[in-house]
């Protein structure tokens, strides 16, 4: 899996912000979701790290939501039912890098101020948030989506399955 990741975050340098290496959390979180969900090709996404302004413009462009959030998914697949990726082998031209021949799953962009505000919120670290985010978000890029209380339970139990197998606790 190749994980494209943007900081395009201006409050300070990350380095600072966070103890933890974001890129390497991302692509770990990223891989696993894709093994449970048993994706059968190379993949790619690109991630981008803002803080709540920037990702409050993107919400209001492209949702027309003029507030911040946490995290944007933007799948680049559409699967039905979700996690089956051989929706992706009917339009390859639309669904894989001609080049490398990677599924492009989508864009994820996180708001590293959320991160930060939630984990306080929630109790747990900001590695556990921000992992819990790009979890979250991956599920999105493989279809699932949380609108019904049914959907909501599978993607809570797919995450949490994910973030367990990692070590990645609440406690943390």
């Amino acid at each position: 899996m190749k994980l494209w990741f943007e900081n395009e975050y201006e409050e300070q340098p990350l380095d600072g912000l966070f103890s933890f290496d974001l890129e390497k959390t991302a692509s770990e979180v990223a891989e696993a979701v894709l093994s449970a969900e048993q994706c059968p090709f190379d993949a790619e996404v690109s991630l981008t790290l803002t803080d709540d302004e920037g990702i409050r413009e993107i919400n209001s462009t492209m949702r027309g939501i003029d507030s911040p959030t946490d995290v944007l998914s933007f799948p680049m697949v559409a699967y039905e039912p979700p996690g089956d990726f051989s929706a992706a082998s009917a339009s390859p031209a639309d669904a894989f890098d001609p080049d490398t021949h990677r599924l492009l799953l989508g864009d994820i962009v996180i708001s590293a101020d959320a991160v930060i505000r939630q984990a306080e919120e929630y109790g747990h670290s900001p590695k556990r948030e921000f992992a819990f985010l790009v979890a979250h978000s991956m599920l999105h890029l493989a279809g699932y989506d949380h609108i019904d209380p049914d959907d909501e339970k599978t993607m809570i139990e797919k995450q949490e399955s994910v973030l367990n197998a990692l070590h990645i606790t609440r406690d943390m």
